[in-house]
């Protein structure tokens, strides 16, 4: 069984896909931008913290917190913006933090500095 998740306290897509779908015992959640009222934050540091702000937003949709994240990939338009972004991840996760992975990509949607996706367990 399939099940899409929405939350109306994060950005819409701004594309054909989901916030999150379900699946599985999975809740799988679509990259986020540092995205707020349709504009990026201003900066790395405050795109990171906006973009897990959203990913916290469409988990509390499906009744989750981050503690439910088993898994994260971030994607940085700089690699060497890596420990302003490690900064503010670590806020959102203090203790036992998902798996992860960093890559540095060439561009990323609407001009972001760091896009954030997401795995959590349902349940």
């Amino acid at each position: 069984m399939r099940r899409t998740i929405r939350s109306d306290d994060a950005p819409a897509p701004v594309g054909p896909y989901s916030q999150a779908v379900e699946a599985g015992g999975l809740l799988w959640l679509s990259g986020q931008l540092g995205l707020c009222d349709g504009a990026l934050a201003n900066g790395v540091a405050a795109q990171a913290r906006q973009a897990l702000t959203n990913l916290r937003a469409v988990l509390a949709a499906r009744g989750l917190g981050m503690e439910a994240v088993v898994k994260t990939t971030l994607y940085l338009q700089h690699i060497d913006d890596f420990a302003a972004v490690n900064a503010i991840y670590a806020e959102f996760f203090p203790t036992e933090p998902p798996a992860r992975a960093v890559a540095e990509v060439t561009a990323l949607p609407l001009g972001g500095l760091v896009l954030i996706e997401a795995v959590a367990v349902v349940g």
